[in-house]
């Protein structure tokens, strides 16, 4: 064994790893790099490499203690093991150096100010008949005071079109709450039909469709069927309420509301790394809602969680992160949570400024950087060979 050998084993489990997380809709959970998810100073490099590069380099850093078992001269360990150390402090360093200089960036205020509401609804409430007004004043008295005007931003799956539908027109006990230039965002059910699509709705103070956004990345068995025309023959569903499996739609574009645009993230959809922003174009945040319930009384919504603040990070912007039975945040461009809202919080947060930033490199280049790093290791590999 030698120091190739490392390189390959890393270098297979990375591929691997990237496969999971790519391949049949993908599953790119609990990376080996998650293990560095309260380092936050560590996690810097992500705004250059990405999570799939650092989980390559983690991988390696972590199986390079092997090499004590080496047969190889003392001077050649020696070597490794100083030059690991180097590139750690170098990493430690510019990660200190990225959140000092993210600490003397200048703020944008939003207008209107984001109020993120979590009402910790249980789950099986959502499967039951509930009058659609009584469930809105107790999403309004979590978010009481509303006295100005205020973008108004509720989780994933909180109702659908057809419950919508039921307000009245004159119902004064929401209505009259708002300004007319509140608006409200919330998880919606929407169904044209022929498909139906997991989104986040934004409404105005009449509950008036605005604007949507429909979910790209679905949860497999959980929000669609794998093969669904023979499965379903078997008598097979997906797990979520109802029988016919959600759809998904390709489109992900930068929405607006007064003077502010971000990027909408519908639950799972915060856990995949790279072309988050398919269009190219400025925005001030990331927006994800999310349902965290189906995860029960497990560590599921603190891993969840995790991954925004790798997204925030990586994309070089706040994320505002409004969750139902999990953790709602504002976490800001460097990783640090900024206010929050732990699993068993009901409650809300106000929002009037984000971090100004730039794209990062890789926000810019994606995952092309980890094809770069894996040809890195490829020619560093047979180079050892062909050195032996």
């Amino acid at each position: 064994m030698n120091f190739s050998s490392i390189l390959i084993f890393s270098l297979t489990l990375s591929i691997l790893e990237y496969l999971r997380g790519s391949i049949f809709g993908g599953f790119p959970w609990n990376l080996i790099l998650f293990s560095l998810v309260n380092f936050i100073s560590s996690l810097q490099i992500l705004s250059v490499i990405g999570t799939y590069s650092l989980n390559l380099l983690v991988i390696t850093f972590y199986t390079l203690p092997i090499i004590i078992f080496f047969k190889i001269r003392k001077l050649e360990k020696l070597i490794i093991l100083l030059s690991t150390i180097l590139i750690l402090l170098i990493n430690m360093y510019y990660g200190y150096n990225r959140i000092e200089k993210v600490k003397n960036t200048a703020n944008k205020t939003i207008s209107p100010p984001i109020k993120l509401v979590s009402p910790k609804f249980n789950i099986e409430r959502f499967f039951i008949d509930e009058s659609i007004e009584d469930k809105f004043n107790e999403l309004f008295g979590i978010g009481y005071p509303i006295d100005k005007d205020l973008l108004l931003i509720f989780p994933e799956g909180i109702t659908n079109m057809r419950e919508i539908n039921q307000l009245d027109n004159n119902f004064d006990k929401i209505s009259h709450q708002l300004t007319d230039k509140s608006k409200i965002i919330l998880g919606i059910t929407l169904d044209d039909g022929e498909k139906i699509f997991n989104s986040l709705a934004i409404f105005n103070k009449e509950f008036k469709l605005e604007d949507k956004y429909n979910k790209n990345k679905l949860v497999p068995f959980g929000e669609f069927l794998p093969f669904e025309k023979f499965l379903s023959k078997l008598g097979l569903k997906k797990i979520t309420h109802g029988y016919r499996s959600f759809s998904s739609s390709n489109e992900r574009n930068i929405l607006n509301v007064g003077t502010i645009s971000f990027l909408p993230l519908i639950c799972y959809e915060i856990i995949f790394s790279g072309a988050l922003n398919k269009n190219k174009r400025e925005y001030d945040f990331i927006l994800n809602i999310s349902e965290d319930g189906w995860f029960g009384n497990s560590i599921g919504p603190v891993q969840h969680f995790s991954h925004s603040i790798l997204r925030s990070i990586e994309e070089g912007k706040d994320v505002l992160r409004v969750a139902n039975n999990g953790i709602s945040a504002h976490i800001n461009l460097n990783g640090k949570i900024n206010k929050k809202l732990d699993t068993t919080e009901k409650g809300s947060i106000e929002i009037n400024s984000v971090s100004k930033a730039f794209p990062t490199f890789f926000s810019i280049y994606g995952n092309k950087i980890f094809f770069s790093l894996v040809f890195i290791y490829i020619s560093l590999i047979f180079f050892l060979k062909r050195f032996k």
